[in-house]
């Protein structure tokens, strides 16, 4: 298989491709592997992250299944995109570098948190707040004379976060894909709450 140099895809058949969630695990798994991947392997890796089990214990009908899935639609529609490059004959699938390109659309596609954006608006209107009130004198806050190395200190802390949440976000840079971490997250909460 070659590779695909500089393919540029338009927005609506990326966020086409990654409303899919299959396409979204498949792109994991791709990405994680790094290199060509057995579609068998891929087919088994998805169906443990869609039924939330181990995938040593996946049942040979859910697993063909999948795989039955991703040769005749997925990969092939995938493919077609040049996001990856399938051989339908030798059941391989290779990533290209335009996979690459599809992780700044992950940010769009997440919902749990607010959008970024608003997120550093609300820091200005903090770092508003407090200026004004070191100017006014408010007690606690007079003493903050510096409020340049706060604001500076808070927009450096809030980069961090921000850098921190997009490489979670990211698909292929941890064990699960991000929509599986945050399903496990918001279980554990429940539990700790109960």
């Amino acid at each position: 298989m070659g590779t695909t140099s500089d393919v540029s895809l338009p927005e609506e058949t990326i966020f086409k491709l990654l409303a899919n969630r299959r396409h979204r695990f498949a792109i994991h798994a791709l990405k994680r592997t790094g290199g060509p991947m057995d579609v068998a392997d891929l087919s088994t890796r998805v169906t443990a992250w869609e039924c939330g089990i181990d995938p040593e214990t996946i049942d040979h009908d859910d697993r063909r299944n999948l795989h039955t899935v991703l040769t005749r639609t997925h990969l092939p529609k995938l493919d077609e995109c040049d996001v990856v490059e399938y051989d339908d004959e030798a059941k391989l699938v290779e990533p290209t570098p335009a996979l690459d390109d599809l992780d700044v659309y992950i940010e769009v596609l997440r919902g749990r948190e607010i959008p970024w954006s608003l997120y550093y608006v609300g820091l200005a209107v903090l770092a508003g707040l407090v200026q004004v009130a070191v100017a006014v004198g408010v007690p606690g806050f007079a003493a903050l004379d510096a409020t340049a190395a706060f604001v500076v200190t808070l927009f450096a802390v809030s980069a961090l976060l921000h850098y921190y949440y997009d490489e979670g976000a990211r698909l292929g840079n941890l064990e699960k894909p991000p929509e599986l971490r945050e399903r496990e997250w918001r279980r554990k909460s429940i539990v700790i709450i109960l």
